[in-house]
């Protein structure tokens, strides 16, 4: 079980290795929305998303390993590495051949190894528990496990201080680390908010297993929201089931959709925001996602980590 009192502990834990993001106010979509929208910029965290929360939690609650692994889709092993690098402890990473070669070399930048293993981070994860298992490395999972869902939770405690009247946070939805860390601060906090998940169309394994009532495996495609890949485990102990008790509502969204929320987040705000981290925006721009009117909805953005010549692509204007 993970509490309240385990996401303020973290946040106390990790003042000093990662960074309160700030917040901005988005007319455009408020319009469109048709209530009170604010962005949540956690893609400027130091690493360019949210990851850096869970894994500062759990890489500080370690105590001495010979290093420390993950599988990851890129986000949450750039943030282990950069952890691990100020602890000064040695990371391996492994990632699947889907993860984006920006984001791969991200890691290795920070001084960790990058492994890449078969075509899912299934695989990836069959090297993360063998370097566990043979070779004394902790493994840090990308979202089932307490200290790492209590890391991230303390987004959703920014999150409240600063919109005590907020009435809806969208959260992007992968394995659920990120929604249940966020809902379990804020319901704890204002027990009325209304959590909403958001997801890509491509290969959502949270929306299959919440359907079929239990975890289930879902083939991983391509998608532009990659960082939201990957299954949930089916030995799934946590994310799973909090993310059916906290969450209020799901939506699920097409390429096109989350290109356009991509693209409106270039042009409207100037922000770089990979397609994970601009589910919120495209829903809103779908007409998905509605504003409330007994207070602001925040839309996380959760990270920016996109390859550069893949969003000139996106943002283009037409014709160009």
């Amino acid at each position: 079980m993970v509490e309240l009192r385990d996401i303020r502990s973290a946040a106390d834990r990790i003042r000093d290795m990662v960074r309160q993001t700030p917040s901005k106010p988005s007319p455009s979509l408020s319009q469109m929305a048709g209530g009170e929208v604010w962005l949540k910029c956690e893609h400027e965290q130091e690493t360019g998303a949210f990851k850096l929360r869970g894994a500062s939690n759990a890489v500080a609650r370690l105590g001495k390993v010979a290093g420390v692994t993950t599988a990851s889709t890129g986000n949450h092993g750039r943030a282990v590495a950069y952890a691990a690098r100020q602890l000064g402890l040695p990371a391996v990473i492994c990632v699947s051949r889907l993860v984006p070669e920006n984001k791969v070399q991200a890691i290795r930048d920070l001084g960790a190894e990058a492994r890449v293993i078969g075509d899912s981070q299934d695989a990836a994860f069959v090297e993360a528990h063998r370097l566990e298992r043979e070779e004394g490395f902790a493994l840090i999972p990308p979202f089932d496990h307490e200290d790492v869902i209590a890391g991230q939770g303390t987004l959703g405690l920014e999150i409240v201080e600063e919109f005590p009247d907020a009435a809806t946070i969208a959260v992007p939805l992968s394995g659920g680390g990120l929604l249940s860390g966020v809902a379990l601060a804020a319901k704890s906090l204002h027990p009325k908010i209304r959590i909403v998940g958001i997801g890509m169309e491509r290969g959502a394994a949270m929306a299959a297993s919440l359907k079929a009532g239990h975890p289930v495996e879902v083939r991983e495609l391509d998608s532009l929201a990659d960082s939201l890949g990957g299954g949930i485990g089916l030995d799934n102990r946590l994310t799973f089931d909090m993310t059916r008790r906290l969450m209020d509502d799901l939506i699920l969204l097409t390429e096109d959709e989350i290109a356009v929320g991509i693209r409106h987040l270039w042009d409207r705000h100037g922000d770089m925001v990979e397609g994970a981290g601009a589910v919120g925006v495209a829903a809103i721009l779908a007409g998905k996602l509605r504003g409330d009117e007994d207070g602001p909805l925040i839309a996380i953005l959760s990270g920016r980590n996109i390859d550069p010549a893949r969003h000139a692509d996106i943002v283009k204007p037409e014709g160009a």
